[in-house]
């Protein structure tokens, strides 16, 4: 079980325990902001809009660290310790909207075990799209600049299965599963004990969804929304992408250039600094905390880092920064809807990058350049080189 995971469980755990002893029905989610002169501290839950608590002198606050399960190593705290970022689970005195506890873990705690996890995931995990599945053995796809990686997920009656959910871009939202629902050409992350030339694992925990790679040119935004309305380049109509606080933006940083023929509106420079090449730029990017669980994996057999971990190292970015005529790759879990997708992550100033796929396709009847790691599992045909962004981020 990842950390992230973990604080849900433990979180959902309390929540249940806090709604036995309040009337009020009990509020958890991030500390956006507080009201000294009223003693009021503003929380904006996971779903709905944000709220004020008001602490009183009866407020009991206590800290727990991520991946406890219960309350008793929880430290008492004082309310003025509490910060902007802290995840919170409050429960009310009855009848009123004074906090009647309060049970905090620190963002920056928060952080610690989630890059823990994610190193964790890079030292002991393995990511592809799956190709084969044989038993207890999954056969993963994946790509680093040297080429195509083949390797083997073990899975077995103690291995957990997560995989994620129809429009969801949550990992939190992952449905426990089972062997059954792996489907050929599903993205894959697995985690346990791997084999010293790293092609191998035994996994205790495994990750997988099915996932969308979408490619258009910016045509409408609405930061206020989170909406960003693109013209598709394959299908060359109208798709909607709903832009969320779990969504990760960037923007690809010395990319740029004409697409073949034209040139891409905005004047960005074709050239990279230094000459340098594609895979170059990219690794040279600044570094991330956070990332999908197994982030990149680090660097795999050969020394070649995988395209995921390149993506990954380029800064986070907003919405705002995005521009109309801008071209724009997204990746999404399949819903509902084929012309509205929620994103996982959006990257911006991409059409170097479908340059290269495109490319990489027309060298080799495999497909395009795949950046989860994997084959041309989303569809993506054409213009796009069957280029594809991670689906599982954490």
């Amino acid at each position: 079980m990842t950390r992230k995971t973990a604080i849900a469980v433990l979180f959902s755990g309390l929540l249940f325990v806090a709604a036995q002893t309040a009337a009020n029905r009990p509020v958890m989610g991030t500390i956006t902001g507080f009201k000294a002169d009223t003693a009021e501290i503003q929380v904006k839950p996971d779903e709905g809009d944000a709220v004020f608590v008001r602490c009183g002198p009866g407020t009991m606050v206590q800290r727990v660290a991520p991946g406890e399960k219960d309350l008793k190593q929880a430290a008492p705290i004082q309310v003025t310790d509490l910060a902007i970022g802290d995840r919170v689970l409050v429960s009310f005195v009855a009848g009123s909207s004074d906090a009647r506890r309060i049970v905090v873990m620190a963002a920056n705690e928060i952080a610690k075990a989630k890059e823990a996890d994610k190193q964790d995931w890079q030292k002991r995990g393995l990511s592809g799209v799956v190709t084969a599945i044989k038993g207890n053995e999954i056969t993963l796809r994946s790509r680093s600049l040297t080429g195509e990686i083949i390797s083997t997920i073990t899975v077995g009656q103690k291995t957990l299965f997560r995989r994620y959910s129809p429009d969801s871009v949550r990992f939190a939202d992952a449905r426990i599963s089972i062997l059954a629902d792996v489907k050929l050409g599903d993205q894959m992350r697995g985690r346990g004990e791997k084999t010293a030339d790293g092609l191998k694992v035994a996994a205790d925990e495994v990750v997988f969804g099915t996932f969308l790679t979408k490619a258009g040119v910016i045509t409408a935004i609405d930061p206020s929304i989170g909406d960003v309305t693109v013209k598709e380049l394959e299908s060359g109509k109208p798709l909607l992408i709903r832009v969320t606080a779990e969504s990760q933006v960037k923007r690809m940083q010395g990319f740029g250039g004409g697409m073949p023929g034209g040139g891409r509106p905005g004047g960005m420079p074709g050239a990279m600094p230094g000459g340098a090449a594609p895979g170059g730029a990219m690794a040279a990017a600044g570094g991330r905390p956070g990332g999908m669980p197994g982030g990149g994996m680090g660097m795999r057999p050969g020394g070649a880092p995988d395209m995921a971990q390149m993506l990954e190292r380029i800064p986070l970015s907003k919405i705002s920064d995005l521009k109309v005529g801008e071209t724009i790759v997204v990746s999404s879990t399949r819903g509902a809807s084929n012309r509205q997708v929620t994103a996982i992550m959006l990257l911006g100033n991409a059409d170097m990058l479908i340059q290269m796929a495109s490319a990489t396709q027309a060298r080799s009847a495999q497909g395009g350049l795949s950046l989860n790691g994997g084959g041309s599992m989303g569809g993506m045909t054409g213009g796009t080189g069957g280029l594809e962004l991670p689906g599982m981020m954490q």
